[in-house]
């Protein structure tokens, strides 16, 4: 078995500068694909279960196929949960076998935020699991707007926490479909000034290719999260495989149709963030 925390993969990328992909699942189809892409491309994979996914999925279930993968293959796998708002979440997700939780408590004040951070960062070391937080607030595409991260805040953040990895706001945004106008190398800049922990983009879609690439080689981002490329990925190769049958109804066969698409894009995603 292959499966790996957090820390096992992010410390690793932090001091020889490269990324590793975050990437969000929805189901068996893709996370069977990215655990592919990830052994042909020789690295490690982030496999996500975010509240969408969970919605869907009871969390043993997903905890269950995202240990199964990492069976199958021989790169590292960290099964890792996405936005856990709650203690209680987080820990089922723990209790489940997942090897890393995020604790999201960007919405709350800052004091609040890394209490709570820091007494899931607890259980999840006494788990021998990993603990990413949040500070400052990643927005939505047509939602709510992001409050950037705060230099000062996230070295206090960081260092009262201890967390393994910490995501920032910066410029990025989630469930943008389109590359936006890019992050912010130079809030960057300040805040890896102040703190030596992995840095996490969430929205990693919004970013262009060429600035992950700079980004994974320059600075202690080491970790994108990738979701919204990555499900169109999988629409397109679904709405293709549904039209080259109007009679094929066996929805088996025509998901079939979508793993080798989902393989490529994958593939391309994290080769793009190993440098």
């Amino acid at each position: 078995m292959t499966l790996a925390t957090l820390k096992d993969v992010l410390q690793p990328a932090l001091k020889q500068r490269y990324s590793v992909g975050g990437l969000v699942c929805l189901g068996w189809e893709d996370m069977r694909a990215y655990a592919m892409a990830a052994e042909a491309e020789g690295c490690a994979v982030i496999l996500q279960a975010g509240p969408g996914c969970r919605e869907h999925t009871p969390l043993p279930v997903l905890a269950s196929m995202f240990r199964h993968l990492a069976e199958c293959v021989e790169v590292p796998v960290v099964a890792h949960l996405d936005h856990g708002y709650t203690v209680e979440e987080c820990r089922d997700a723990l209790d489940c076998g997942f090897t890393s939780v995020m604790f999201d408590g960007s919405r709350k004040p800052l004091q609040q935020n890394i209490e709570e951070t820091a007494a899931i960062v607890e259980m999840a070391h006494k788990s021998k699991a990993s603990c990413e937080g949040e500070i400052g607030f990643v927005g939505y595409a047509d939602g709510e707007n992001s409050a950037g991260t705060d230099p000062e805040e996230a070295a206090v953040f960081a260092r009262e926490t201890g967390v393994d990895a910490m995501a920032i706001s910066v410029g990025n945004v989630h469930l943008q479909q389109d590359t936006g106008d890019g992050l912010d190398e130079a809030g960057i800049a300040a805040i890896q000034a102040l703190t030596d922990v992995p840095l996490v983009i969430h929205g990693g879609s919004g970013v262009s290719t060429a600035q992950r690439k700079y980004l994974s080689k320059n600075t202690n981002i080491c970790k994108f999260n990738i979701g919204t490329e990555l499900r169109m990925a999988f629409g397109n190769a679904l709405r293709a495989a549904v039209n080259s049958d109007p009679e094929r109804f066996d929805r088996v066969a025509v998901l079939k149709d979508t793993h080798d698409p989902m393989v490529a894009a994958a593939r391309k995603v994290l080769r793009d963030l190993k440098g």
